[in-house]
């Protein structure tokens, strides 16, 4: 039996305390004598990032003390803390430690960590990330960010020794680096870099330079790349030869250093380079190649036959931080129906084992919503694309003809991409009768380049279009309720959520997490690896001002007459949390209803369980009082401002 009640108050068993229960966030997964370790982020440690480890058919063993956490501030968006070098005790693991940025050193066996790295001019000023430890060598490759007392910022390739922690410059000159790799037989090096304006999905190059016994680099020799061109991930076969991902063609494919295609096929073998260390192709032990790639029927893991992979037949949708393990490959995956987690795939078999699972805490089935992939026209007689989640509760109904609200999400980056791994962060929607639908507009990646530069130029209309044309899209086929349509996002997405309130008349109401309302501010106002970022998608600054002033809802505020929320760590260094201030304090003034929320020790992103909670619940609570309906959840503590000028409903 059934109740009925109308959509938006239903009872859910997919509570906000569900969201941080037993929650973790897995990555950086490395495999070592026989061990599989990974990178575990814990909401109920206030966001503290600890490295762990399993052996075959064993538990899974903390491996970091209390009081540290494996995090670099690399970029701002860090990415491969650690490494593991093995030695005849066992694995001793190199990271980066969050409070200070240094480098220490976990013992093989246990023990308290010590440190590697020396104190810099600069509190946390020496940042460290994407490690390789050279073949038969006392150290190992990093890429290092210095922040120099008079705010310069340099990036460079390093040489770290053990345990000595002497550091010393490899290569330097460019704006960034990524993915130093040693070749298997410690005499060759590859690396990437690439410059501003870029970003690492624009143009990077590739070089290669020869090592001495002594570990010094002899002139550098560039493999590929160039103006719009994307080269990343250089890897090293078995045989030592060198490969690396182009989007030369198009697509992100697999070539070798001689540029002979060895994977040529439309789709993507990667994403962008949002964070250091990717890792989506591998070979195994007897020489096989194991790639993933995402193509129109979604994202498949498998080894290469005569330049083509195969797909191997596993209930997974999503794979990240590959690595070889034997005649498998070890990664953490998931599937619209399984939370994240680290498993195991057995390549020949598709044995799939799970070492550690994101969420223990499993919901009956019956609960979720399974996402259907839609393709919907928009502007310019083009489609886009998207994941349509519909309100699913087996305990509720609506009433005879209601039709749901829908919930727009709009993705950060803003090339990034939806996934259609399962979230409860969703199902928390759909389960108290909200329709959702997550948009990848034009400029997210997974469709190829041409899309991906669909957004070049045009941020803030294309992406608003694609949401726009999805909401009305749904409301159309008469899935959606057209009067109650809402659009959230997070970083890019707030922007586009703004944007989208601002300029379009489509949403009754938007909730910004950490989002941009102010482009210029944005582009005098951020942090090194993005503060060019806005030249390809907005145009150069100060000379396109006039762009930034039209494109930034601060100053368009005349036009943002929706209720709005807002929420904003008070720690960000990507999105200032000025930003979030000035767009309240004008709605405030002109007596639109708004909500302002911020959070200590919060950067960009939130991962406290406490700060996680009370977002979630607030905001549903504020579509509640907004749409007119009254949700199962008690509401925390908050205050609209203007509040009496909300609509009756």
């Amino acid at each position: 039996m059934t109740t009925t009640r109308p959509y938006g108050s239903w009872t859910s068993v997919i509570t906000s305390q569900l969201l941080v229960e037993q929650a973790v966030r897995l990555g950086d997964v490395r495999v070592a004598g026989g061990e599989v370790w990974w990178n575990e982020g814990r909401p109920a440690e206030d966001g503290r990032q600890v490295l762990v480890s399993a052996t075959a058919g064993g538990p899974p063993t903390d491996r970091l003390p209390p009081g540290f956490s494996c995090r670099t501030a690399v970029h701002e968006y860090g990415g491969d803390a650690y490494v593991l070098v093995e030695g005849k005790g066992g694995s001793s693991a190199v990271f980066a430690n969050w409070s200070d940025q240094a480098l220490w050193l976990l013992p093989a066996g246990g023990g308290a960590p010590t440190r590697l790295t020396a104190e810099p001019a600069v509190d946390r000023g020496d940042r460290f990330a994407d490690f390789a430890v050279v073949p038969g060598a006392e150290w190992l490759l990093a890429v290092r960010e210095r922040h120099h007392p008079d705010g310069r910022v340099d990036n460079d390739v390093v040489a770290v020794g053990l345990p000595s922690g002497r550091v010393r410059s490899l290569a330097s000159g460019h704006d960034f680096y990524a993915f130093p790799r040693p070749s298997p037989d410690g005499r060759r090096v590859a690396w990437v870099s690439w410059d501003h304006p870029s970003m690492p999905w624009d143009s990077t190059e590739l070089w290669v330079a020869d090592l001495s016994e002594d570990g010094e680099p002899g002139p550098a020799r560039l493999v590929a790349g160039g103006p719009g061109e994307s080269v990343t991930q250089p890897a090293w076969s078995p045989d030592g030869r060198l490969h690396y991902l182009s989007d030369r063609s198009g697509w992100w494919n697999l070539y070798a250093e001689d540029g002979a295609a060895v994977v040529a096929m439309p789709a993507e073998l990667t994403g962008p380079d949002w964070q250091l260390g990717q890792s989506t192709y591998v070979w195994l032990g007897d020489g096989r190649l194991v790639v993933t790639w995402t193509a129109p029927e979604g994202e498949r893991i498998g080894p290469v036959v005569d330049g083509t992979p195969q797909p191997i037949d596993v209930a997974l949708t999503s794979f990240g931080a590959l690595r070889a393990d034997g005649d498998g490959v070890v990664c953490v995956a998931g599937s619209p129906t399984s939370a994240p987690a680290v498993v195991r795939i057995g390549v020949d078999d598709g044995d799939v084992k799970v070492l550690r699972s994101s969420r223990p805490v499993t919901v009956d089935p019956a609960w979720i919503s399974v996402p259907q992939a839609i393709e919907f026209p928009t502007v310019g007689d083009r489609t886009a694309h998207a994941l349509w989640y519909p309100p699913t509760n087996p305990e509720f109904e609506a009433p005879a003809g209601e039709r749901p609200p829908l919930m727009v999400i709009s993705h950060g980056g803003p090339t990034s991409a939806t996934s259609a791994v399962l979230n409860y962060s969703i199902q928390y929607w759909t389960s108290r009768g909200f329709g959702v639908v997550d948009v990848d507009y034009g400029g997210s990646t997974g469709y190829g380049r041409e899309y991906r530069r669909r957004l070049n130029g045009a941020w803030g209309i294309v992406d608003v279009d694609d949401c726009v044309a999805a909401a009305n899209w749904l409301a159309d086929q008469g899935l959606v309720d057209r009067d109650r349509m809402v659009i959230r996002g997070g970083s890019a997405g707030g922007y586009t959520t703004l944007a989208a309130l601002t300029f379009r008349d489509a949403f009754a109401a938007g909730a910004s997490h950490y989002g941009v309302a102010d482009l210029e501010l944005l582009a005098r106002d951020t942090h090194k690896f993005e503060s060019r970022y806005l030249d390809s998608m907005i145009g150069p600054y100060p000379e396109a001002m006039a762009v930034y002033h039209e494109r930034s809802p601060i100053h368009h505020v005349e036009g943002l007459d929706r209720p709005l929320i807002l929420f904003q760590g008070l720690e960000d260094k990507v999105v200032p949390p000025e930003q979030a201030q000035v767009i309240a304090d004008a709605l405030a003034a002109r007596g639109v209803p708004v909500a302002h929320l911020t959070f200590e020790g919060e950067q960009h992103g939130f991962r406290q369980a406490a700060t996680i909670r009370r977002v979630i619940d607030t905001e549903l609570a504020f579509y509640g009082r907004v749409l007119g309906f009254t949700p199962a959840d008690p509401a925390p503590p908050f205050e609209i401002v203007n509040e009496e000028a909300l609509p009756s409903r």
